[in-house]
């Protein structure tokens, strides 16, 4: 027997003490890291080495500010809001999280399934305040005033500016409520950053998220088909926001615009064909070709000189401002409103962050710390919220784009807002006759990778079931439901896989690979050879109280013999045998002789004197694991069967000695316990 090594004992209350005496300290030294990890553009910027990197930062950077404009453009459509503030949502958080992200390649910016979340509680609180959702209804009477006076107890959002109420309208109360929302789920990562709660993510598995991501794409095409086919329909909210718009598209399809139509159905043939080529020949170009930009200005140039919103009335994007609106706080009572919301949101945008940004270190070779991230994503929703901005997050598309555009640091991000500050400053007007049309069909293309998953079905049911099942489940109610509803569902359903899989874990009994002491699988594997008068069990998962009854009935059932029901065969045997002895007379009993009789009542002999129970994939016992086996060492000892342990990792020997197991002083640890299966199946062989 191998001996224990004795730990010396900590003293948890001193050790939390010192730590947080040496987290309330405060020096300069300590002052000076606090800063430079709050901000590591402050470490590696003056190390950044300009002759190597900058060619490469600046191309990702114009690249990626070329394929912002246009994508920034079209997800205002899914978010509910002007155009504007998905610009002024793209520049800040490049700015932003270039002084406190530590990934180098991730593209953080405005997110198709992000913006979805944002547009789904603007539409709902929209709704809830009275206003109409349909974009094309009348424009507020001027800055700041109401649809109609007929609507101001409904739809008055009181807002205080420099002491003063006012009331603003639609417009405005949609980017309060984004806005609003924006902060709260910045404030939920930061403080989970505090209280470094970045586990939280280890729940989102990648059935879960690659599910939630495709029911979502589901949910985003099937909002802009309306603008696909020009028809105007009411923007559904709540539960079955997919099947409800489905049946409205089909009722008002006899209106569709053929303008509307005819567009929609040459860009989409011009973008899926572009991203196809591209594609196929990515390595022979330097750089991705920036179609989306080129669709934009080429149906713009038409749509404006064309009239096709005065000839067709085809919708278009109408009037960009140009400039910066000045900050505004968020308002406290709309916070109230959207807190619950905020939470899968913020969870949502700090996985996709991290994931990416650890799938991009490990690729290029070097090291990010999560809380950071979890930190740069916060302050990425917290600081542009004042400034009329909505939640963000990194997008895989657009990182995939700046790594192969030669991508070396964050400096590539401000490039990039540099590009955008650009169409805010001076271009974003000459969008007005773009139509809606357009941006939802670059929109629809770049769900193209989310919506492939579905062809991965079939190779991902052939590697594993279960993750194929938790990946229906969360893309069905994603789809179905909701997105916040079907994330829920995702995880639960999850988790569930996993206490399912550990109640009916895979039971074996072992057989001995012939002149080896090495055993396995009697159901599994050829030419093995049974131990005589030795069972050997395997249990494949940790034994606690939700599979008790589980392990036992597979023990029973494997080895042919429950000891509770031996029991009481035998007990009524002898029962019988005393009444027999006490007969005077030999005379028979129902046309048999004693002897006869006796035969008859005896139980089958028991093939069996040891039982080995292989732990080796038993991680941990609870208190009713402990008692089940003490549970069974007590009923095979009645029927002079021994019960030997094998393979036991260190914590579960410890609950056995805490369960008293081994008996009071553990004496009997020697015989009960053994290292390996071949070592119990040895001393098996010596007690007979």
């Amino acid at each position: 027997l191998m001996e224990r090594k004795t730990h010396v004992k900590i003293n948890r209350k001193e050790v939390m003490l010192a730590k947080l005496r040496k987290t309330c300290s405060c020096t300069p030294q300590k002052l000076k890291n606090f800063v430079l990890d709050f901000f590591p553009v402050l470490r590696w910027l003056p190390k950044y080495q300009c002759k190597e990197y900058i060619w490469g930062d600046i191309m990702s950077g114009l690249v990626i500010g070329i394929i912002l404009v246009p994508q920034a453009i079209a997800y205002s459509l899914l978010a509910g809001l002007k155009p504007i503030y998905s610009l002024y949502t793209s520049f800040f958080a490049n700015i932003i999280y270039f002084l406190m992200g530590t990934s180098r390649h991730v593209s953080v910016g405005i997110f198709s399934l992000i913006s979805l979340m944002v547009g789904q509680v603007v539409d709902r609180e929209l709704l809830l305040a009275g206003f109409d959702l349909n974009d094309d209804a009348p424009p507020a009477l001027g800055d700041g005033s109401l649809q109609n006076d007929s609507l101001s107890n409904t739809t008055a959002f009181n807002l205080t500016i420099a002491g003063i109420n006012a009331e603003c309208g639609k417009e405005c109360y949609a980017i309060g409520i984004a806005t609003a929302l924006t902060f709260v789920a910045g404030v939920y990562q930061v403080l989970m950053g505090i209280f470094r709660l970045g586990f939280v993510s280890m729940y989102l598995s990648e059935s879960v998220l690659d599910g939630f991501a495709t029911g979502a794409s589901l949910t985003i095409l099937t909002a802009q088909v309306k603008y696909l086919i020009g028809i105007k329909i009411p923007r559904s909210q709540g539960h079955g926001m997919l099947v409800i718009t489905w049946i409205n598209i089909f009722r008002n399809i006899s209106q569709a615009n053929f303008c509307d139509v005819i567009t929609s159905a040459i860009c989409i043939v011009v973008l899926v064909t572009a991203k196809e080529l591209g594609d196929r020949y990515k390595h022979k170009l330097k750089f991705p070709l920036p179609t989306e930009l080129v669709v934009i200005v080429v149906a713009t140039l038409v749509s404006h000189y064309g009239k096709l919103n005065e000839v067709y009335a085809s919708s278009v994007s109408g009037a960009i401002p140009t400039g910066f609106i000045p900050p505004k706080v968020p308002q406290f009572n709309l916070m109230l409103r959207v807190a619950v919301d905020a939470l899968p949101l913020a969870i949502v945008s700090f996985v996709f962050t991290v994931s990416l940004s650890e799938m991009f270190a490990k690729k290029y070779a070097y090291t990010i710390r999560a809380n950071q991230e979890m930190f740069a994503v916060g302050f990425c929703n917290i600081i542009p919220s004042f400034f009329h901005s909505f939640a963000t997050s990194a997008a895989l598309a657009k990182t995939l784009v700046k790594t192969s555009t030669g991508c070396q640091t964050q400096v590539s991000g401000v490039i990039s807002a540099m590009v955008v500050l650009l169409v805010l400053l001076f271009l974003a007007p000459l969008f007005y006759s773009l139509q809606k049309c357009v941006l939802a069909c670059i929109i629809i293309v770049s769900l193209r990778g989310a919506l492939r998953k579905f062809k991965d079905v079939p190779a991902r049911y052939h590697v594993n079931k279960m993750d194929t099942l938790v990946w229906v489940v969360t893309m069905s109610a994603s789809a179905l439901v909701s997105t916040e509803i079907g994330l829920l569902v995702g995880i639960v359903f999850s988790m569930l896989c996993i206490v399912v899989r550990t109640q009916r874990p895979r039971t074996a009994l072992l057989g001995q690979i012939q002149d080896t002491g090495f055993y396995e699988d009697d159901l599994e594997y050829e030419n093995l050879s049974t131990v005589p008068k030795v069972k050997i069990f395997r249990f494949e998962a940790p034994l606690y109280y939700a599979n008790r009854n589980y392990f036992l009935k597979s023990l029973y059932r494997l080895t042919n013999l429950d000891p509770n029901v031996e029991a009481v065969r035998r007990k009524k045997y002898e029962k019988k045998e005393k009444q027999h002895l006490k007969k005077e007379n030999h005379r028979t009993a129902n046309g048999l002789s004693i002897r006869e009789t006796t035969l008859q009542l005896v139980p089958e002999k028991i093939d069996f004197q040891t039982l080995v129970v292989d732990c080796s994939s038993i991680s941990f016992l609870d208190t009713t694991g402990v008692n089940t086996l003490k549970e069974i060492l007590k009923d095979y000892k009645n029927l002079n069967i021994s019960v030997l342990l094998a393979c036991c990792n260190p914590s579960v020997i410890d609950s056995l000695k805490s369960g008293g197991y081994f008996g009071r002083d553990c004496g009997s640890m020697q015989e009960m316990l053994f290292y390996s299966i071949h070592n119990a199946v040895l001393f098996a062989k010596g007690q007979k």
